[in-house]
Formats: C-alpha cells, structure tokens, sequence
C-alpha cells in the first residue's frame, strides 16, 4: 500500500523532526552551541530533506532523495548563490558529527532488524567488510601522502 503525497509528506515531516531533535541533542552536548543558536540551521537542513524526499519522489529519475538533497544544498551553497553568506551562517552551527549521530543509530537499527539476512551471508560479509576498511585506510593514506608531497609538506 502507497501513500500520497500529502500523507507522505506528514510522515516525512515527522522524522525529520524527529531526527532534528537529535541532532540539535548531540550539538549541544558536542559543541554547546543551544537549541535556538543553532535552529534556522537544522530548519533549513529540515527544508532540504523534506524537498529531496518529495523530489526523489515524484520526479521520474532514478535517483535517490540523498542525491536531491545534495544537489539542493550545494546550489545554495554556491559561492554566487546569493543566498550562499545566510545560508552558510545559519547551517555552521551544526555540528557535522551531530548530524551522524541520528544517522548512525538508524543504520544500527536497520542492520538490526535484517540479521537473518546477515547471517544467510555469515562470514562472506566480515571479508567484505575487511577489504572495505583496508581499502578505505589505504586509499586514504595514498591520497594524503600525494597532496601533501605535492605541496611540500612532507
């Protein structure tokens, strides 16, 4: 069973907020930066995601709301935006790391709820999670190792 849009639209709102209490929790108990200091932030990025939700959903591309929500506020953060100054203002006061802390506990709860998946795939999934991380790390360090060579620092 689908929902409209109006009723989509409620629901997103719905986590949204919920997520952006969250985030305004781990910003304050991660910079001390208060509720209201950092709120026309975390309504702008409520703004975006809720916009990139409605588009991934009612534009025939297929690409994901995430993708949306990129576009949306790289446009805004452009440097002849001439919203770019507000928009950067309002958004810094959220923390980065805040923002992961929602995003985290989602991903926990996700990979939670499908363990019968995880285990059909059992150890194939801890290799792949190895060769993950090994590739992140030295990918990581290769390409800090060139700039900083490249611009004399080491």
């Amino acid at each position: 069973m689908s929902m409209s849009t109006p009723e989509f639209s409620v629901e997103s709102l719905k986590m949204l907020l919920v997520v952006a209490f969250l985030t305004l929790t781990a910003n304050l108990l991660a910079t001390g930066t208060g509720f209201l200091a950092a709120l026309p932030g975390m309504a702008l990025i409520v703004l975006i995601g809720l916009v990139a939700l409605l588009m991934g959903r009612l534009i025939p591309l297929d690409l994901p709301a995430f993708a949306y929500a990129m576009i949306l506020a790289f446009a805004l953060a452009l440097p002849f935006s001439p919203v770019q100054a507000p928009f950067l203002a309002a958004v810094g006061k959220v923390d980065f790391l805040a923002t992961t802390t929602p995003i985290l506990a989602y991903a926990g709860l996700s990979i939670g709820l499908q363990t019968g998946k995880m285990k059909e795939v059992s150890w194939k999934l801890v290799l792949v999670a190895v060769f993950v991380f090994f590739g992140t790390f030295f990918g990581s360090a290769l390409i800090s190792q060139a700039v900083l060579s490249a611009q004399g620092i080491i």
